[in-house]
């Protein structure tokens, strides 16, 4: 019996573009009456193109629900995608999408902050996020040691960093725009990298 990570899947996603219908007719396993999308996954940022029956009406923006009980004439999941394949649309309305997760995730990031720890023997995770380098992080794990993070607002008042949200989006979208990132905070790790 083979083991391994398990496998992750994505209950919702967030539309992100619609692809021209010339981009369908060379996706032969789709059916008429579906639009060729880009999504965003909610719980792991995964990127995907999916194939959308008409009738749901999508929109960039729009929240949906892609379970593994979803009807498949409704909706399909064809892909795992990159970032170099999204639509410059999609990746405008990445940037929306990952901001407004992050404000409804703000309790899991900041429990994320409370809890990280060192990534390799030199890096703590702490330093892996932009503009915080080492002195930063010891600020922060000293500041959580005494009492843990409430908010994002209690992290910027008691560190002196501001917008500890917007430094999260930028290392999401890093993460899932460079291929070459080492480390995964936030978003599933592309399908080709052996970890």
């Amino acid at each position: 019996m083979k083991r391994g990570k398990p496998k992750l899947y994505e209950d919702e996603a967030i539309v992100l573009d619609i692809l021209p219908p010339s981009r369908l007719e060379r996706a032969a396993h789709v059916e008429r009456g579906m639009l060729l999308t880009q999504i965003l996954g909610v719980g792991h940022f995964t990127l995907l193109e999916a194939a959308i029956n008409q009738s749901l009406n999508p929109k960039p923006g729009m929240r949906i629900y892609i379970g593994k009980d979803v009807p498949r004439p409704l909706i399909r999941i064809i892909r795992r995608i990159g970032y170099n394949e999204l639509t410059e649309n999609a990746k405008y309305e990445l940037e929306r999408a990952v901001e407004a997760l992050v404000k409804s995730r703000e309790g899991e990031i900041i429990q994320f902050i409370n809890t990280c720890g060192p990534l390799t023997p030199r890096l703590h995770a702490l330093e892996a996020l932009p503009g915080i380098g080492r002195k930063l992080s010891m600020r922060i794990i000293e500041e959580r040691n005494r009492e843990p993070f409430k908010t994002f607002e209690d992290v910027e008042k008691r560190v002196g960093i501001q917008n500890i949200d917007k430094i999260i989006v930028k290392r999401i979208i890093e993460e899932l725009s460079d291929p070459n990132t080492k480390h995964w905070l936030f978003t599933r790790p592309p399908s080709h990298q052996t970890i």
